[in-house]
Formats: structure tokens, sequence, C-alpha cells
């Protein structure tokens, strides 16, 4: 079973978070490729929508090679078996988190455009994104949260390793996942179309659930309104 893109599962996605009660959620996608999908949740709920913007530290000497990662809000993970078994050091670590923070604060100013951040306390919030392997991103995601005051988290994806399901398991209320192969390889292998998410895709989808909806147009005696044809 494949995901033709991440709008198509975004909708099936969706179609396992609709049956749920959730009162009045708020969706918080993962960007890049989490918002497509967390847009069609989001549709589909009639919830907010918003990012939380996360990202991987990776090895000084592999970048690609995550050993831990931070989220806006103050989350921060670290892989400590992975880092003790390649030796990195705290100063390597401080290093790739300094480098990682700068990035993670030009993307917020990006996505956000000097809107504040949503406020969470209280809420129920589903944090999506296309896809976990590890889940080190989602870990920083769920532990800012915390720190922001969510009142309860949903994580709702697509597509997950079950053993890392299994560990999210212990930081979240809720887990929601279409599909979990026994062997994930990669996420991209179970979507037919994964292409990259450019940051201006982020910000059409974000423009088009931030921009208000018309007010209801009043007709009757006292409202001014014309009536159709008059």
């Amino acid at each position: 079973m494949r995901f033709r893109d991440r709008e198509d599962a975004g909708r099936r996605l969706a179609a396992l978070l609709s049956p749920r009660d959730i009162p009045d959620p708020m969706v918080l996608a993962l960007p890049r490729g989490g918002v497509p999908v967390g847009f069609e949740v989001a549709r589909a709920l009639g919830a907010e929508m918003d990012v939380l913007v996360a990202r991987k530290l990776g090895a000084p000497w592999e970048p690609e090679l995550g050993i831990g990662a931070i989220a806006e809000g103050g989350g921060r993970y670290l892989d400590l078996g992975t880092i003790d078994t390649l030796g990195i050091s705290d100063a390597d670590i401080e290093e790739a988190t300094a480098r990682e923070e700068e990035e993670l604060a030009r993307r917020v100013r990006r996505y956000r455009g000097g809107l504040p951040p949503p406020d969470v306390r209280g809420r129920t919030v589903i944090l999506v994104d296309d896809g976990i392997a590890t889940g080190g991103t989602v870990r920083a995601a769920v532990r800012s949260l915390g720190e922001l005051g969510a009142g309860r988290v949903v994580l709702a994806v697509p597509v997950a390793a079950p053993q890392t399901l299994a560990r999210l398991l212990a930081e979240v209320d809720e887990v929601v996942c279409v599909y979990q192969p026994p062997e994930l390889i990669a996420i991209g292998l179970w979507y037919q179309d994964f292409r990259q998410v450019t940051d201006e895709e982020v910000l059409d989808l974000l423009a088009r659930v931030r921009r208000p909806s018309p007010p209801p147009m009043c007709v009757g005696p006292d409202s001014g309104a014309q009536p159709p044809g008059g």
C-alpha cells in the first residue's frame, strides 16, 4: 500500500481522525513535508492549523546522520545512544545546535511572517508529519508542546516505523497512523510522489488556512443588503 502523494496521505489520515471525539483541535504540522498532510487534516476537521518548526541535529562529519533535534518553543531531544557510540563531544553537540538554531529562527520568521506563535495552552494539538522513521524531530516537537502548555497531544502520521511509534506512545496522549510497515526502510518508498516540498508551497498553504472567512451576508429589512436581482 502506497500513498499517491502527501495530499492523499492527509485525506486518508483525516478519515481515521474524523470519527474521534476531539473537541476544538489545533493542527500543527512539521514543515516542510508535514504541511500538505496537515492541511488536508485541518480542512477535514474544520480545525485551526499552523506550523511547529523543528530541525534535525546532524553528526559533525555527516549532517544527514541525526544525533538529535530541536524545535521552536525550547524542545530538544538528544539520541544519547548514537552520541555515545560515535564519541560525539559536548562541543560538537553545541556547535550543531547553534547552527540549527539559526536555520530554525530563519524558518520561523519566513513561515510566520511576524505573526505570533499559536497559543496551545490547554488545547488538544494534533501534531502532523508526513512520516516517522527514527522520530527525533517529532520528539523535540512534542517536548516543545509540553513546554508551551498543550493540554493533550495527538500524534498523527500516514506512515511510521512501529518500533518508533511504540516509544513515542510514552510521550504523547494518542497516536493515529494509517500504516506501520514491519520494515519502513525509507518514508519516501511509501509514496508514489514524494517530491520535496518548497517554502513557497508551505507559505501558500498557510496563507489559505490563515485567510479569514468572509462574514455571512445578512438579508433583512434593516440590513441594507439587496436580495439577488434587487
